[in-house]
């Protein structure tokens, strides 16, 4: 697919154009979706990458973490959303404990293709997930890996905290990201981590690496749609930014968010950590 076949907004995206768009220096754009109408939106907008997150348990379902989150109701969210895209690529999370063996992972990582339309299924770790990752691919399941803060080890980790500020840390993350990635990983997302580290980590793959917080040299950026249109009440991740803060439409905001990430004016400075 060419350059100008991927902005235009024509065609449908696949693994493979996310490749292209990484070797043409092309930034992919991604936000979540739970549900067929703000699909449709999303897609409309350009969008090039759509992730039914488990964080639909948070901004959702109401619940504190990610973890409680089944196969079936990502399965019941994935199926509504892939029902109103055309064009971008529809990545799915694997939830809590969802590929604790990769004999479960490939179970359910089969049942989030089949009964969804998804085109990757996304899951949380590093060179412990490597067997997995192997796994999936080895079936024909194209994996999204995720590296940084991980939610689903939110109770390990003792929070929501910026990861890989630590030398030892930091060399583990570059570590996992090349193991995962010669597992046969497709994608690579990074989040709050510091921006020198997520760039060089950027750099070094082959794959492209989509980031959230985690600054504008990673190949792409996602977030959570219900951040970035202000629905999310209370206290929101310093690398969001509200693109309903200026009035308009939610179709206005999203075609906003897709310009400034494609130009690399988002993230800014302000969103991202040193």
């Amino acid at each position: 697919m060419s350059s100008s076949t991927t902005n235009s907004g024509h065609g449908r995206v696949t693994v493979s154009t996310l490749m292209e768009m990484k070797a043409n220096k092309e930034k992919i754009t991604s936000l979540t979706a739970y549900d067929y109408s703000f699909a449709q939106q999303i897609d409309k907008a350009g969008v090039d990458l759509v992730l039914v997150g488990d964080s639909l348990g948070m901004v959702i379902q109401g619940r504190e973490t990610t973890i409680p989150v089944t196969v079936d109701e990502m399965i019941y969210h994935a199926r509504m959303v892939g029902h109103g895209l055309k064009r971008a690529l529809l990545l799915v999370d694997m939830p809590f404990m969802s590929y604790a063996t990769p004999e479960l992972a490939l179970e359910n990582g089969g049942r989030l293709m089949k009964e969804t339309g998804a085109q990757m299924v996304k899951l949380e770790g590093g060179e412990d997930q490597v067997e997995t990752v192997s796994l999936l691919v080895s079936r024909n399941i194209p994996v999204c890996a995720h590296l940084g803060l991980q939610p689903q080890s939110v109770h390990r980790l003792g929070g929501y905290r910026v990861q890989g500020r630590e030398s030892d840390v930091a060399q583990q993350m570059i570590a996992d990201a090349h193991a995962l990635e010669q597992a046969g990983a497709s994608m690579l997302v990074l989040e709050c981590v510091p921006v020198v580290l997520a760039q060089e980590i950027t750099a070094a793959l082959e794959i492209p690496v989509i980031g959230i917080g985690a600054g504008v040299e990673c190949d792409g950026q996602v977030l959570v749609l219900y951040d970035m249109l202000g629905i999310t009440m209370g206290r929101v991740p310093q690398f969001v930014k509200n693109f309903m803060e200026d009035g308009g439409a939610v179709s206005e905001a999203l075609s906003n968010y897709v310009a400034e990430v494609r130009g690399g004016k988002f993230p800014a400075v302000e969103h991202t950590f040193q």
